[in-house]
């Protein structure tokens, strides 16, 4: 089953060349500045290089983020901040307000960031994969793994490091408990739909596919509550996504739950749920096309023209047909006028982040390399002038050209 996902542009940064002249005051701190700048350079390469690998990704991103890391961690293990930590300005955009950044001179403001980008990464290589047309199981396996990932590195950055900024995040920018929740919440979302794409394509029961596609929408619910609060400037095309996924995914709710009632001789209740999906499948064609039109970060897209919103309208209205002829020919129950309260639970296919932790410091970084950084050295600090922040070029983002059917175009 073809899937597609809303994406949000990746975070751009401004250019860090780690020049510490006169700091850098041996040759194995000069070594490490140059290590840094050089893998700092080739990770942000890999987030736009549609051909990287998560594999690839790791390497890269291990390598410079074990390096950053001997400007936060303390090389004694103790709870006192490293001198390092606060010797360079970085600047970083967010992914829903433009291009102008925000800068913090502190490594922790720079690891965290290039974390979101680094689940940013896997969330979209995820979205690549899943809107291929013939996905196999192993790539739906992928593309489901990456997913828990992306949400893995969200959930540990929001409660493992962003508590550790000076500067508290601004409302509305990434690194809000508001945005970066959508993003944990999404992601979980979203790996779910691979899980019900498999539960149908497999046939298992379906009182077990509708639970799944209700805990779904109230995921996406989730979301959309979470974004409600927040400038609807910015994220207006990201709400109608989350109300479009949501009312798609109570349709599938009611759509299986019904089926699950006319296999217990309830056609009258089983044709009122199939009435309801209807409903909520309008809904969502509505929200579709609302999202088309919609202006905001994000991907262009056409969703009600993707083979997996067009897949539910065929099975929803043989469904229907079905048991209205059934009903007239065997049963003859009244259809309630009330539709029937999903009361379901899934036991089985909910997906929970898979537990991410930043690498361990590299080795390079010993007493002896930490040494060699004179702080007595740096010139004097200029920053008592206040300085307009200029924008930041954003990522140049792959551009995707959809799959047959997919009805999906990249902007």
């Amino acid at each position: 089953m073809t899937h597609w996902f809303h994406r949000n542009p990746l975070k751009a940064t401004a250019p860090v060349s780690f020049n510490f002249y006169g700091v850098a005051s041996t040759p194995a701190a000069s070594k490490i500045c140059s290590d840094l700048r050089t893998s700092r350079a080739r990770l942000l390469e890999l987030f736009t290089d549609p051909s990287c690998t998560p594999e690839t990704m790791r390497s890269a991103s291990d390598t410079y983020l074990s390096l950053i890391l001997g400007f936060i961690n303390s090389l004694d293990g103790g709870t006192q901040d490293n001198k390092l930590r606060y010797i360079q300005n970085f600047k970083w955009t967010d992914t829903l307000q433009g291009n102008v950044p925000s800068a913090q001179q502190d490594a922790v403001f720079e690891l965290i960031s290039m974390g979101f980008n680094l689940g940013l990464w896997y969330s979209k290589y995820a979205s690549r994969l899943a809107g291929k047309e013939d996905i196999t199981e192993d790539e739906a396996k992928e593309v489901h793994r990456s997913l828990k990932i992306a949400a893995g590195i969200f959930s540990h950055l929001k409660e493992g490091h962003i508590p550790k900024l000076i500067t508290p995040a601004e409302k509305g920018r990434d690194l809000e408990s508001r945005v970066i929740d959508a993003y944990i919440i999404q992601c979980q979302a979203e790996a779910q739909e691979v899980t019900i794409a498999r539960a149908i394509e497999l046939k298992h029961n379906p009182g077990l596919i509708a639970a799944l596609a209700y805990e779904t929408a109230n995921f996406y619910q989730r979301v959309d509550h979470t974004l409600s609060s927040l400038d609807p400037v910015y994220i207006a095309k990201w709400r109608s996504y989350t109300q479009l996924k949501m009312c798609f995914y109570m349709a599938y709710a009611f759509c299986y739950h019904g089926q699950t009632l006319l296999a217990s001789d309830k056609c009258g209740e089983a044709i009122r749920s199939l009435q309801e999906s209807e409903k909520f499948y309008g809904k969502a064609e509505a929200l579709c096309k609302e999202y088309g039109q919609t202006k905001g970060p994000g991907t262009t897209a056409k969703p009600s023209g993707h083979l997996f919103f067009r897949k539910l309208g065929a099975q929803l209205k043989n469904t229907l047909e079905k048991c209205q002829r059934e009903n007239g020919f065997i049963y003859f129950q009244k259809v309630p006028p009330e539709a029937p309260e999903l009361e379901l639970k899934a036991n089985y296919g909910l997906v929970q982040p898979v537990p991410f932790e930043f690498p361990a410091m590299s080795p390079q970084w010993t007493p002896e390399v930490l040494a060699g950084f004179d702080l007595t050295k740096r010139p004097k600090d200029d920053s008592a002038k206040p300085k307009k922040e200029e924008e930041v070029k954003p990522m140049k983002e792959p551009d995707i050209k959809p799959q047959k059917d997919s009805g999906c175009q990249i902007s």
